[in-house]
């Protein structure tokens, strides 16, 4: 008898009746009255709350789980849940409660010189399915954005969060129940093995979009093994350009923000690009504010002039995504090259220019290919929250079918309409 493919089949036969079941709800979902998907969501937000205890303890598990397994500080505090934690998490189902339903909204209604009407209606994508580490909140955000949206959603949290994510499954079965939506609109996989998310990324019978959340070797795995299309961004090389025709306080402002607001985000800024032309007036003082925050700096032979104490930059460093507290540098003649340096060694997340002319600042906003492109603004702003959108199910650098930030809108896909009264093709 052999053990691993008995457990295989087991887990084939146990995602695939998953899907199953989550087709069958996407239909239901999707036509789902605004008023329903949203009593539900406050109702997900009550219970959240109702039940902060048993929430806790969960997490609890969880936590002395991962210390055991010898999880480290960072990805123990992403791990764990407080009661401050799930007020938050309740008060983002009410705000995405209260945020306009996308789904059926006809725009672009236009007569055609046949007569007819052709315009384009918002629609739910269908089945989602979501792949994430470490925070059990996204469990909550996660179901929330796709109910909103009118989409049925799988999840599957890391093994780490395995309690505390079937602690706010119930929480959310909860809300289905009282809003008479059905259970399987929101299905949390309870098995912590791999084979499962094999399994969820090639059902694409079942699964419309996988949005995988997590560090770059779970994505590039999603990326190369699903046969599901993927919303999804590998890095976030972020950038901040300094242009000769910068406020210098203004620059220093918003550079230092975009590496020290936080360390581990994928809207950090990680590459400091500044004009030769002001560089003696920002560096030298930029750099001994990043030194006073601990940030080792990494430059170019022209940094490191102006900052002796500056570690030599390699190729290496202009594509790193540190996610910690160092920051490569590097000094350009001017915007094109910055803009070069960009398109070089990006990735498409998010770059910014400070700058006071108005015609560059509109060729930066261009001629850069990134999902969020800014001026005079922190790189650490490209977020859905900030961005209005209430909580995201993550951010996209791709540019099919939702870009950047995405949130309930982005969870959606639009059909043609036609309006006729009995027309006919001549």
């Amino acid at each position: 008898m052999n053990t691993t493919t008995d457990t295989t089949r087991a887990i084939g036969h146990y995602m695939t009746g998953v899907g199953q079941r989550a087709r069958v709800a996407s239909r239901i979902v999707g036509r789902a009255e605004t008023r329903i998907k949203d009593a539900a969501l406050l109702a997900v937000a009550d219970a959240l709350e109702a039940t902060a205890e048993p929430l806790l303890a969960a997490n609890r598990l969880d936590l002395d789980a991962g210390r055991t397994a010898g999880l480290e500080a960072a990805l123990l505090d992403r791990l764990e849940l407080t009661p401050k934690g799930i007020k938050a998490m309740a008060q983002g189902l009410r705000e995405i409660a209260a945020q306009t339903d996308p789904v059926g909204e006809i725009t672009d209604l236009k007569y055609r010189p046949s007569g007819i009407q052709v315009g384009r209606m918002r629609v739910p994508l269908g089945v989602i399915g979501i792949i994430y580490e470490s925070r059990p909140n996204v469990t909550a955000d996660a179901a929330a954005l796709c109910l909103k949206a009118g989409n049925a959603a799988i999840l599957r949290g890391g093994s780490e969060a395995l309690h505390s994510n079937q602690a706010i499954a119930a929480c959310i079965q909860r809300g289905l129940a009282v809003a008479g939506l059905p259970a399987d609109a929101v299905q949390v996989i309870d098995t912590a093995d791999r084979a499962a998310v094999g399994e969820l990324i090639r059902m694409a019978e079942y699964v419309d979009v996988i949005v995988p959340r997590g560090g770059k070797g779970l994505i590039e795995r999603i990326s190369r093994e699903a046969r599901v299309p993927v919303i999804k961004h590998l890095d976030g090389v972020c950038h901040v350009y300094i242009d000769d025709r910068a406020d210098v306080d203004k620059a220093m402002t918003v550079a230092y923000n975009a590496k020290t607001q936080r360390y581990g985000t994928c809207n950090t800024m990680e590459t400091l690009l500044v004009a030769e032309a002001i560089a003696g007036q920002v560096l030298p003082a930029l750099g001994a504010k990043y030194q006073q925050a601990g940030v080792e700096l990494r430059g170019c032979p022209l940094t490191r002039d102006l900052l002796p104490e500056t570690k030599v930059a390699t190729e290496e460093d202009w594509y790193a995504e540190y996610l910690a507290p160092i920051l490569a540098i590097r000094v350009v003649k001017d915007m094109d090259e910055a803009m070069d340096h960009i398109a070089t060694y990006g990735s498409a997340h998010t770059d910014a220019i400070v700058t006071e002319d108005y015609s560059r600042a509109r060729r930066f906003l261009r001629e850069v290919d990134s999902s969020s492109v800014m001026v005079n603004a922190s790189t650490r702003f490209a977020d859905g929250g900030e961005y209005g959108l209430g909580a995201e199910v993550g951010i996209s650098t791709d540019k099919l079918h939702a870009r950047g930030p995405v949130g309930v809108e982005g969870l959606t896909t639009q059909k043609f309409v036609v309006l006729g009264d009995g027309h006919i093709r001549q």
